[in-house]
């Protein structure tokens, strides 16, 4: 049996925020709801916050009187676990440890009939660790909503070790008839979403502490260049400093401490000082009465070049040859492989984010990577001491005449946007090598569960499978510590794509 009658009760276990938001939900899409929790009033000061909720959704013209009246009908607190026995499924919402879950879901097990779904609404725990004490561990499945689950669309299908496939896929096809888009995953550190984020804090953080960047700067570009909703460290202050260090380091000591997945040092002094984020008045920007937001840094207008000089495939960035023509800015091109680069009058160049950093060479500034150059309202420019101040003026003018702000950051190579998105697509990629999800429940993981522009695998076909690995590649020639190192998964990708054809 795959579906789950509408005519048989839910049962949500815990009713604090995830609780009430999944009974909400539940009861909402038409199933009747009983609530239970530990603590005596709770389940019913639960139902009362949902109808307030409702109310808004009416208030709102985004749900029919009716409906707030029928869906409210079908919520009923109850005191006791005896009293979920009828529950064709019953999805646990208890405190985020392991030892309570156990002992709740051991609990639950006892009371509830043998073909009762059982379903843990876990952000962070092992599914396979909270399975193991039942006596029929095959028969729960994770189900991780995000919050706040009447909004978000996104339910993580968690299978653990013991999970069976028939749990899963009823736990799937009960999401998705609640109006969820579900995703499948194996029970994984993180599972999707919180595995393969990491390098979107990890990186931002990264070009802070070595001094390439402010985070005002850095969230603008990738705000601006990159396509996403949000900088890393907006962000992180409004999920909370603790919560999001919480999260990175626990996915961290489940992989073994892998060195990919580090925390940052800067976010953990700033948990230290207790500056949390919005919740506390301050954390990565400052946010009580009368604080001001810092601008990002943006460079003074300068003249454009009079010409360029586009030598070989801009690859990525070819859309700049028309926008830079639209400009009324003469290019010539030369055909010669010399990789992404233009020659700017002075006789400096301009190239692509590459992983390499503009020390090395004579007299090249980098630019960041784009989601769309055309819509792309700031550009990221990386310089090093040695590069002239002629070159950097010029590369300045020439993304100004296009009608970007410019933003110039040091000479961290791999810059902000470029590096982030090649550290995404190599985490999404291994985590599908190792069975992990499939590349579409991947990209809509990431699309759907934390608003990205792009899934990983999206933004490999856009920019070429052999890009990532690419990049990567010359970072860790600069930086061997591992953190780097593209995966065995990343590089098969890579080379399958350039020899795909020649294969027998």
């Amino acid at each position: 049996m795959t579906t789950i009658d509408r005519s048989t009760p839910v049962a949500v276990v815990g009713t604090g925020t995830m609780g009430q938001g999944i009974a909400q939900v539940a009861s909402v899409a038409g199933h009747p709801v009983l609530l239970h929790d530990a603590e005596p009033g709770r389940a019913v000061a639960a139902v009362t916050a949902i109808g307030d909720r409702l109310a808004r959704l009416v208030a709102k013209g985004r749900l029919s009187a009716a409906d707030r009246d029928a869906a409210l009908d079908r919520l009923e607190p109850v005191g006791s676990l005896r009293e979920l026995a009828g529950a064709q499924v019953v999805v646990e919402a208890v405190q985020e440890r392991l030892d309570v879950k156990q002992r709740m879901l051991r609990e639950l097990e006892a009371v509830v009939g043998y073909d009762c779904l059982l379903a843990t609404n876990t952000s962070s725990l092992s599914v396979t660790a909270i399975a193991g004490p039942l006596r029929a561990p095959g028969r729960l499945v994770g189900l991780h909503f995000f919050n706040p689950a009447p909004l978000l669309p996104l339910v993580e299908v968690v299978s653990g070790t013991a999970t069976d496939f028939s749990s899963a896929t009823r736990a799937y096809e009960l999401a998705r008839g609640w109006g969820k888009t579900p995703v499948a995953c194996a029970d994984t550190p993180g599972f999707i979403v919180n595995r393969i984020a990491r390098p979107f804090y990890a990186e931002a953080f990264a070009v802070y502490e070595h001094q390439g960047a402010d985070p005002a700067t850095i969230d603008a570009v990738l705000r601006e260049c990159g396509g996403f909703r949000m900088g890393a460290f907006e962000l992180t202050d409004l999920i909370g400093q603790d919560v999001n260090e919480t999260v990175t380091h626990a996915v961290w000591e489940a992989l073994f401490r892998d060195v990919k997945f580090t925390p940052s040092l800067a976010q953990r002094r700033l948990v230290e000082s207790g500056a949390l984020g919005r919740k506390a008045g301050r954390g990565w920007y400052e946010y009580g009465e009368g604080a001001e937001r810092p601008e990002p840094h943006t460079a003074e207008a300068v003249p454009p070049p009079a010409h360029v000089v586009v030598e070989g495939d801009l690859g990525p960035a070819a859309d700049l040859l028309d926008l830079i023509r639209a400009a009324g800015i003469p290019v010539r091109e030369e055909d010669e492989d010399h990789g992404t680069r233009l020659v700017l009058p002075g006789g400096g160049q301009l190239a692509l984010a590459d992983g390499q950093t503009s020390v090395e060479f004579r007299d090249v500034v980098y630019f960041d990577l784009a989601l769309d150059y055309r819509s792309a309202t700031r550009i990221a420019l990386a310089a090093s001491q040695d590069t002239s101040p002629r070159t950097l003026r010029e590369a300045t003018g020439l993304f100004q005449a296009l009608g970007k702000d410019v933003s110039v950051i040091g000479d961290v190579p791999g810059m902000i946007v470029a590096r982030t998105v090649a550290r995404l697509i190599d985490l999404a990629v291994d985590a599908v090598a190792r069975g992990l999800a499939t590349e579409e429940d991947v990209d809509t993981a990431m699309r759907l569960g934390v608003n990205y522009p792009l899934g990983p695998f999206e933004w490999s076909r856009k920019l070429g499978r052999s890009w990532a690995h690419s990049l990567l590649d010359d970072l860790h020639l600069r930086d061997p510590s591992g953190r780097y190192a593209p995966s065995l998964a990343l590089y098969r990708h890579a080379y399958a794509s350039e020899n795909r054809e020649s294969a027998p």
